[in-house]
């Protein structure tokens, strides 16, 4: 089982990694210990997510070598441009309590200030040049996104980091990805956002669709680790959130079996293709003006 991916620049990431969005800081050091304790050697964090400090103490407590840790943050649309974005390594690196970044990558496209965000991906492959990242990338970045970014600039990302789930595959954004050798990475992998206050409308819960819990079922896993388990054997990198030590450590217990095609084939089934995140195509001047703190 492939349990880490080579990036279009040959750094390898390990697949699985542990996200902190809407992790409260006060919880997260502890879940950043609970999940290096439990193996993962790769988290995920963001300047808008107010954690970052957290992050890095919980690698510190953990008594890991940060070689053998991979950090992956995002900068927010208020820190675009070239100067603004080379500043927010500062704040990021800052906080995190580390000299070099293994991943730095664009929080949104912020489609209503594009030459900024095109300023801010420049910023990034100057600190790649300058040996201060080892990869760079976007995140929420759709198809017209990723060509208006290609042709102006001139490092393709290493990774997207979109919205993928059972419910929500975004098959067209996997295939731009794919074309360019970009690696497509989720961010609510088992559907969390599905049920996340504040977005969307008719919910329904991807944990308690019957298609993955017949599957589980017959694995002896839960639907988290069928879902986990779907992503990794189609080349994708999973970020799943929790700051339960107990759910961190199930949600890493997915390397021990193998869906069949048939069974991988009943879950692209269930897309929906309806959206249960932000879209990144529509501003939100309030929200992208939020400034990130100093370090």
């Amino acid at each position: 089982m492939v349990t880490e991916l080579i990036l279009n620049n040959g750094v390898t990431m390990p697949a699985l990694g542990l996200g902190v969005f809407q992790s409260p800081p006060e919880e997260t050091t502890a879940a950043v210990r609970a999940a290096l304790d439990t193996g993962y050697r790769h988290i995920d964090t963001a300047a808008a997510y107010g954690n970052e400090k957290e992050v890095g103490e919980g690698i510190r407590q953990s008594g890991v070598d940060r070689s053998e840790v991979f950090i992956e943050t995002k900068i927010w649309v208020s820190d675009y441009g070239y100067e603004n974005a080379l500043h927010a390594w500062d704040k990021a690196t800052g906080k995190l309590g580390t000299d070099y970044l293994d991943l730095f990558i664009l929080h949104q496209p912020a489609p209503d200030r594009f030459d900024k965000t095109i300023a801010a991906y420049k910023a990034l492959e100057s600190l790649l040049e300058d040996g201060r990242v080892r990869a760079i990338g976007v995140s929420n970045f759709m198809p017209h996104h990723l060509e208006q970014l290609l042709a102006e600039t001139t490092i393709v990302p290493a990774v997207n980091q979109v919205e993928v789930h059972p419910y929500f595959a975004q098959r067209d954004v996997q295939a731009k990805d794919s074309e360019h050798g970009i690696l497509t990475q989720a961010w609510s992998p088992i559907g969390g956002i599905t049920f996340y206050p504040g977005w969307g409308e008719n919910r329904r819960n991807v944990m308690e669709d019957p298609a993955i819990a017949a599957v589980a079922q017959s694995y002896g896993k839960s639907p988290a680790q069928v879902m986990l388990r779907w992503h990794l054997q189609q080349g994708r990198s999973a970020i799943p959130k929790s700051t339960n030590p107990a759910r961190i450590a199930e949600n890493f217990d997915v390397f021990g079996f193998e869906l069949s095609a048939d069974e991988l084939a009943a879950i692209d089934a269930l897309d929906t293709g309806v959206r249960n995140g932000p879209d990144p195509d529509v501003a939100r001047p309030e929200r992208f003006a939020m400034v990130i703190p100093e370090a």
